[in-house]
């Protein structure tokens, strides 16, 4: 459900998190569930900031029972350092709050039913989120500091999947304390949730890759040098398994051999990425123009 812009960003209320709302509504303390959403959107907005500081598109924010998601440019996944300032902001800010409640209190500014709420509200969405596990905050930074070792897909392929180990977990102990009538239901929808956000995180690798190889040219455009990575290849190697192992913010030179390991030429990663849209992910490597040393 559309709510309105804020800070020029269209912001949205996830069904759960509405429906959640709805609980709180219904049990008569739908001023704890007003007081969670403030301190999700908070922490949103602490994403949107630290984004747009850094000069990231930010198109939309969708509010969850565990915290949101902020839907920034695809460029912020190929920068592994901005992702990680980015993703820390949220939780931050929920340490910022708490501190402040703290603060308030102390100066008696205080509600004796609210006021712990807020305290235990802000450290939950940000321990929960610091989990290494997408869609969360921590998982971006897991994400992010595997960037430099493998390509964004299989990172994002791991650290989605940890999304939805997580939320297996929260399903099976919401379900538990349901039974034994230690929760409620916000628990399980929470963990229903999770699995659905991480899965679709999961589905979204493969586009991110191509966007990371589509990227390749303006990057090296934009910041005029990058670091080399040196691979080598048999010239019959499809050109779609030569690029998996292609990482951001590096570029790839790629020596090709024959079968008996004598040297043919090279390529560089922009000649490779050009063949692939070109001939597709089935030509072999060797049938693209090799460039002697």
């Amino acid at each position: 459900m559309r709510l309105g812009r804020i800070m020029g960003v269209d912001l949205y209320l996830n069904t759960f998190f509405l429906a959640l709302l709805g609980l709180f509504f219904v049990a008569g303390i739908l001023g704890k569930g007003l007081v969670a959403f403030a301190v999700v959107l908070l922490h949103e907005l602490a994403h949107v900031a630290c984004a747009r500081y850094l000069g990231v598109l930010v198109t939309e924010v969708e509010l969850l029972p565990f915290g949101g998601v902020t839907r920034m440019g695809s460029e912020l996944v190929l920068d592994p350092v901005k992702e990680v300032y980015v993703a820390a902001a949220g939780p931050l800010c929920n340490v910022i709050m708490v501190l402040l409640g703290l603060a308030m209190k102390n100066y008696g500014l205080w509600h004796d039913e609210l006021g712990p709420f807020f305290l235990q509200c802000n450290l939950l969405i940000a321990a929960f989120n610091l989990l290494p596990a997408l869609p969360l905050d921590g998982g971006r930074v897991y994400r992010a500091s595997l960037a430099g070792r493998m390509s964004i897909k299989e990172a994002t392929y791991r650290a989605a999947t940890l999304g939805q180990v997580f939320a297996v977990a929260v399903v099976l102990l919401g379900s538990l304390g349901l039974f034994l009538g230690f929760t409620g239901l916000d628990i399980l929808f929470t963990g229903l949730f999770l699995f659905f956000a991480a899965t679709r995180e999961r589905g979204m690798a493969p586009y991110l890759f191509m966007g990371q190889l589509a990227g390749k040219k303006g990057e090296i455009l934009r910041v005029g040098v990058l670091p080399v990575q040196s691979l080598i290849a048999l010239e019959d190697v499809p050109l779609g398994k030569i690029v998996k192992p292609f990482l951001p913010q590096k570029f790839h030179l790629v020596l090709v051999l024959d079968r008996q390991w004598q040297y043919k030429g090279f390529l560089t990663e922009a000649q490779i990425i050009d063949g692939l849209l070109s001939h597709g992910v089935d030509l072999p490597v060797g049938r693209l123009p090799l460039h002697p040393l």
